[in-house]
């Protein structure tokens, strides 16, 4: 559950776009912040369904197509969030994420560094790092991009995680 005390409502906003694009930036990533994602994935959604705008569009530059609406980001969305919970939450992965504002000086838009460490239970780490531009309408994100992301550290393997293998098939019976 999203905590209220951090939302923007376009209430609050005072029709700086310069200065409301960066209050609405300051609580988009307080909630990402706050959520744990060992626990659900749901409260992600919720903070998606709050921010962003029905039409938004994202970008990379991965070569990628751009994701056009809602409901295609959300569903990008799940394919991350969707695996990285359940491997944090059965595998002990350990997931932390932190970002770092990037001065700007364009009204409605903001950008900011992001790093998500992930740490196996073996002590391996990949350490993804992205940097983000957004452009805001109100409270809602209406465009996306991200950049200059990088990799530091190889993919974690199962060897990483608290997996017992050997366990899986150990309640199915064949049929004889």
């Amino acid at each position: 559950m999203i905590d209220q005390s951090i939302l923007v409502s376009t209430d609050q906003l005072n029709g700086d776009l310069y200065t409301d694009s960066r209050a609405a930036e300051r609580a988009l990533n307080a909630a990402i912040f706050r959520a744990d994602i060992s626990s659900s994935f749901g409260e992600y959604l919720e903070i998606f369904d709050t921010f962003y705008a029905d039409g938004i569009e994202a970008t990379s530059d991965t070569g990628e197509k751009p994701v056009m609406g809602k409901a295609q980001l959300r569903a990008a969305l799940l394919n991350f969030l969707i695996p990285l919970h359940v491997v944090s939450e059965v595998g002990g992965l350990s997931v932390s994420i932190r970002a770092t504002t990037i001065p700007g000086d364009a009204a409605g838009e903001t950008h900011s560094a992001w790093t998500l460490e992930l740490v196996g239970t073996s002590g391996r780490t990949c350490t993804l790092n992205w940097r983000t531009f957004r452009k805001w309408e109100g409270a809602q994100v209406i465009y996306e991009h991200h950049y200059d992301q990088q990799q530091s550290g190889g993919p974690l393997t199962f060897d990483d995680l608290n997996l017992d293998v050997s366990d899986l098939d150990g309640g199915v019976q064949s049929a004889s």
